[in-house]
């Protein structure tokens, strides 16, 4: 197993592959970095949660596009207590990125 330092959104991680597939993964960070920085561009001061998930969203864009214009068809609908849980846990996770961002700039 190999390990592999990326930057993504002005962030250094370190990130474990499959021996071999080291320029892989920088490739793709490379893109998810790219694209972290367009949605910065594009929508001003986001936090690292937010600006993370529109570089998701301009890629899955894209590869839509790529495939035609349509988006995949989920198999089953979503579960409507679990997507109450993941909205809960993203709201906290914004009060909790948004906390550290006011420590960041604070004096």
């Amino acid at each position: 197993m190999a390990e592999v330092e990326i930057n993504v959104a002005g962030r250094s991680y370190r990130v474990a592959c499959r021996d071999g597939e080291e320029d892989h993964l920088r490739a793709a960070a490379t893109i998810v970095d790219a694209k972290s920085r367009e949605a910065l561009a594009g929508m001003g001061a986001l936090s690292e949660g937010r600006q993370l998930l529109f570089a998701s969203l301009l890629i899955a864009d894209q590869l839509i596009e790529k495939q035609g214009g349509e988006a995949p068809r989920a198999a089953v609908p979503p579960d409507p207590q679990v997507a109450r849980r993941v909205d809960v846990l993203a709201e906290r996770l914004e009060r909790l990125a948004g906390g550290l961002e006011q420590a960041a700039a604070a004096p």
